[in-house]
């Protein structure tokens, strides 16, 4: 049966892109042409690839927090973010730039997961064997965090959703678990990326090495279309369910996952802040049946120099009836953004303004 030309992967979320693009340059001119008196704040929200969820809901919250001077007040109808702000999704490559950038001030708030934030709040990473001859820069990964030592300065506005581990094969490949993984062309993620960093520890778990497998380190959408022609043999994903890259993927070239299960699972649920999960049946076209893996909470990260005020404002934002609405018609994902889940998960001290909040809301006691 013919199957239909695939649209270039990335293509959805780069229009989406372009739209946050015009958003925010509509957002600047109210902005300036109405509120001159009062400057707007911009404020960056660090994600990961486009063709990921990270970008999909950092684009989704960013809206719901921003509130241009001169807008409709939330109780007419209008913006229920904050005052005089203006957030964007930044595009990174995942967690381990986003800590490093929040933490040296060169993004506001970031996407970061709770493992990645817990060593880099610590200044502890596991000790994982290098590879000898592998291309992934070392002074880019989970390395770079044991180099520059604890981040103190990092601290959490929420638990958003928990991120599944995705090993994605096509299906006609000779790949039934982890093990079979020995010896394949295998994408890990980008140097920077959270993906990189949990690859890494499931091989470990799963008693691989990353030389035992030939290791590719390409941006997600390469690592799409490298599996699509065959170029490689499977990729690693983390990010919440469903992704749009492999979404896309799926739709036109049969696929599968690789389920983390069995002493894998219980190793990794063991020795870090993993959750046993299943990716539902469905998920992605195809793929009937549930696959057990791991998954980990995504964190919505701030410095603690961001004032106290600012963060209460944003994370009231957060959880206004309007962003529930927003998100429950948004991404999949942003459907598990819960108040009643925020704090679970969370591996960093929490922002003062953002404590502030939960206090009020009597999810926490006051210190």
């Amino acid at each position: 049966m013919a199957r239909t030309r695939r649209r270039p992967i990335g293509h959805r979320c780069g229009s989406i892109a372009a739209a946050i693009f015009v958003a925010t340059g509509l957002l600047f001119a109210a902005a300036t042409t109405r509120g001159a008196e009062q400057p707007p704040r911009f404020f960056r929200i660090g994600t990961a690839a486009t063709t990921g969820t990270y970008f999909v809901i950092g684009a989704e919250i960013a809206n719901a927090i921003s509130k241009p001077a001169g807008t409709r007040d939330c109780a007419r109808g209008g913006s229920c973010g904050v005052e005089g702000l203006i957030a964007v999704a930044q595009a990174t490559q995942g967690s381990i730039e986003n800590v490093l950038a929040v933490a040296s001030g060169q993004l506001e708030a970031a996407f970061v997961q709770a493992d990645v934030a817990q060593w880099a709040f610590q200044g502890k990473t596991p000790a994982l064997k290098s590879c000898r001859g592998s291309t992934a820069p070392p002074e880019n990964g989970v390395a770079l965090l044991g180099k520059v030592g604890a981040l103190r300065n990092l601290r959490a506005i929420a638990a958003l959703y928990p991120e599944a581990v995705h090993v994605v094969a096509r299906a006609d490949a000779k790949l039934r678990n982890l093990g079979d993984l020995k010896g394949k062309r295998v994408s890990l993620g980008e140097p920077s990326s959270g993906t990189l960093a949990e690859a890494r520890l499931v091989l470990d778990a799963a008693g691989l090495s990353e030389c035992q497998v030939k290791a590719q380190y390409p941006r997600l959408s390469e690592a799409v279309g490298l599996l699509e022609n065959n170029t490689i043999d499977a990729f690693f994903v983390i990010a919440g369910t469903p992704v749009p890259a492999i979404t896309d993927l799926a739709s036109m070239e049969p696929i599968k996952l690789l389920p983390v299960a069995g002493q894998t699972r219980e190793k990794m649920i063991g020795a870090y802040p993993f959750l046993a999960i299943s990716i539902p049946g469905a998920t992605y076209p195809g793929i009937d049946n549930e696959t057990p893996t791991v998954a980990v909470s995504a964190l919505l990260v701030v410095n603690a120099a961001i004032p106290d005020d600012l963060v209460y404002g944003i994370t009231k934002a957060l959880w206004q009836d309007s962003t529930r609405r927003l998100l429950d018609n948004g991404h999949p994902a942003g459907k598990r953004i819960r108040l009643d889940k925020a704090l679970e998960g969370i591996t960093l001290p929490l922002h003062p303004g953002a404590s502030r909040y939960y206090v009020e809301n009597n999810l926490i006691r006051a210190q």
